[in-house]
């Protein structure tokens, strides 16, 4: 789908640059941009190696450094006048967060101080920041009752999880957006995803700096990481599809979710960065549609001819029931919509998860 954009020239910086998202958008920053510069510290979790991804177009020049280091930020800036900024550096795991939350607000919350610091101290302030946020900053979202009363409930506690009490109480989940749900983080995580936000908001405002805030859903597709645990849902159940495992369902495998391709979220983010005008409001990215957990289990087990997904009746704390994205507002403001439906983009994920695989096997 075709975007209005601005043909946009000068030098774009984007944290986390050599990362999942990144690498995908490389290509296209480096059509609409003279110079395209990457800040990555190729953290081991996601860079199992530690070099330069082959996913990142060639004409992308890598900075290896830390968002949090003030001297990785003074060096960098002394090369480097942004015209815009995609920040996407962040700790991203759910689950981990619980356990090591001040590794998350380090990166996710120091991390950003830590860059507009750096941008105000060196004199070279960027027109415009871009920040992917998340649908994690929700937490449970909001929920119409029986009686047409809409409740933003707080997170599901260890009790009512222990006893697989699942869904909230005569009341049906609604689609997230950023106009009427109110943020209610559930995970360390989505509070510093939240922070993030405020932050950004609150400092450009003061400096004249354009925001603009996307908050995203499950995103996947070729490029994830495959060493990572704590990410990357989608290609771990083709992992476990392909050796002929069947995939373990969380809690009864109803839980709902909005998966959303790579390519699409990539187009997002660029749009974002280029676009004529910036939008008060965060912006949902998503696919528009959600699907249960054992659907997409389903689709990728018939994709493998693996055996049927089992429900477990575990869970994680943090996860939150269902989330799924309206996406009207990056239809009408972005000119953005997702392209690619999930049986589509679960056959080009597990392609790539295949040929990864071959190549490791004949290593």
């Amino acid at each position: 789908m075709g975007l209005f954009m601005t043909a946009e020239r000068g030098t774009a910086l984007v944290t986390g640059g050599a990362g999942f998202i990144g690498t995908a958008m490389s290509p296209a920053l480096l059509e609409r941009f003279d110079r395209v510069v990457a800040l990555d510290n190729l953290h081991p979790q996601v860079h199992a190696t530690r070099q330069r991804p082959a996913e990142l177009a060639d004409g992308v020049e890598l900075v290896v450094g830390d968002v949090t280091d003030r001297d990785t930020w003074a060096s960098l800036l002394a090369d480097v006048t942004p015209d815009v900024v995609v920040h996407l550096a962040a700790e991203t795991g759910t689950a981990q967060s619980l356990a090591e939350s001040t590794r998350h607000a380090t990166v996710n919350v120091v991390g950003t101080t830590r860059m507009l610091d750096a941008l105000l101290e060196s004199g070279r302030l960027p027109r415009r920041v871009v920040l992917t946020s998340s649908r994690a900053v929700y937490g449970e979202g909001a929920w119409r009752r029986g009686d047409g009363s809409v409740v933003h409930p707080r997170q599901r506690t260890a009790e009512v999880l222990a006893q697989g009490q699942w869904d909230i109480p005569d009341a049906e989940p609604l689609p997230m957006a950023a106009a009427t749900t109110t943020p209610t983080p559930a995970s360390v995580y989505g509070a510093t995803k939240l922070a993030q936000e405020n932050v950004l908001t609150a400092w450009a405002g003061a400096v004249g700096v354009e925001a603009a805030i996307l908050r995203l859903q499950n995103v996947y597709g070729p490029g994830q990481s495959l060493t990572n645990p704590y990410t990357g849902i989608m290609s771990l159940f083709c992992r476990l599809a392909r050796e002929g495992k069947s995939i373990p369902l969380y809690e009864d495998g109803e839980v709902r979710r909005d998966f959303v391709l790579i390519d699409d979220v990539a187009r997002a983010v660029v749009a974002a960065a280029c676009h004529p005008d910036v939008f008060a409001e965060p912006i949902d990215i998503g696919s528009g549609e959600h699907q249960t957990i054992a659907r997409a289990a389903q689709l990728i087990a018939q994709r493998y001819g693996a055996p049927a997904p089992h429900v477990t009746g575990q869970y994680r704390q943090g996860d939150v029931r269902h989330a799924w994205a309206d996406v009207t507002r990056a239809r009408e403001l972005l000119g953005w919509a997702p392209d690619v439906d999930l049986r589509e983009g679960i056959d080009r994920l597990a392609t790539w998860v295949d040929a990864r695989a071959e190549m490791a096997d004949v290593r």
